[in-house]
């Protein structure tokens, strides 16, 4: 009898849940959100703003468990990532792609019957580029694996906008820029508090290759470049000085914080600055949201 059925499993639906990393996935769900009432002048349409947000958060948690069922070995090596569900035999590989690709085929129906194909399309590619390209080939082929592979994760502000408008326009691109060279900072301290781990699954980030403090050069080099490009809202008149009040100390403190790290590395500091990263990318889309309104 499989083992998921049996009663040491009464809460399935939370392994379940597991897969679809819920606390990633109310991320990409919140910036694309924003992108929806940054798309339009007032309020977006309730029936896109509804679909929308249901079909892209189902494609992100099916892209999720798909990351997941393609890195189950490498998991099972990393203390960070061992207590998932296929690497503690809760369930089975085949039920887990079974769960990812009905929660794909019904994010894809809601987007093309319910949204519009754009939307849909774009979503899907950006499904494929995390789940295949990023985690299947990126992700052991170079050290620069976060940095190409970010544009996947940098893709829901677009999306949720291209939902509201059936297109993508110049302000949804720059949404996407913010997080694009967001990703590389916030991942690289992680991935330097948790080297030996990705050393010892095989996986080339960054500090495993390079070293730490060739990536903490780049974690300052890039957070003065997201500094800049988080300043393009105001120059651009996207946003006004609401936003600009905001967005500027958030940045400005992401930055102390990779300038300490370079000074002083330790895994509790790049852990620290990892999850001010978080609440950064949340700060400046609230920002961006707020000014959007005053």
């Amino acid at each position: 009898m499989d083992s998921t059925a049996t009663p040491h499993h009464p809460t399935a639906w939370k392994t379940y849940l597991s897969l679809c990393k819920p606390k990633v996935v109310a991320l990409i769900v919140f910036t694309a959100v924003i992108g929806m009432f940054l798309a339009v002048p007032g309020l977006p349409p309730l029936p896109q703003l509804i679909y929308g947000t249901l079909g892209i958060g189902l494609a992100a948690a099916s892209a999720a468990a798909i990351n997941q069922y393609i890195d189950r070995l490498a998991d099972a090596q990393m203390a960070r990532t061992q207590g998932r569900p296929l690497p503690q035999g809760q369930l089975s590989p085949v039920k887990v792609m079974t769960f990812a690709g009905g929660l794909g085929a019904v994010a894809m129906a809601i987007l093309v019957f319910l949204v519009n194909p754009l939307t849909a399309l774009l979503t899907f590619l950006s499904l494929i580029g995390y789940a295949v390209i990023y985690t299947v080939y990126l992700k052991r082929m170079t050290p620069q694996n976060i940095v190409i592979g970010g544009a996947a994760g940098a893709a829901p502000p677009v999306l949720g906008w291209c939902a509201i408008t059936g297109q993508v326009e110049p302000y949804a691109l720059l949404l996407f820029l913010i997080i694009f060279v967001w990703t590389p900072p916030h991942f690289w301290a992680l991935a330097i508090a948790k080297r030996e781990e990705y050393a010892k699954a095989d996986i080339p980030m960054l500090p495993v290759t390079h070293g730490v403090e060739f990536t903490l050069l780049q974690i300052v080099l890039y957070t003065i470049l997201l500094l800049v490009v988080s300043l393009l809202p105001y120059i651009t008149h996207m946003s006004g000085l609401v936003y600009l009040a905001g967005a500027a100390p958030l940045g400005l403190v992401f930055l102390g914080y990779a300038i300490a790290l370079k000074k002083k590395a330790s895994n509790k500091l790049a852990m620290k600055t990892f999850g001010y990263s978080i609440v950064y990318l949340m700060g400046i889309f609230a920002l961006l949201l707020v000014d959007h309104y005053i």
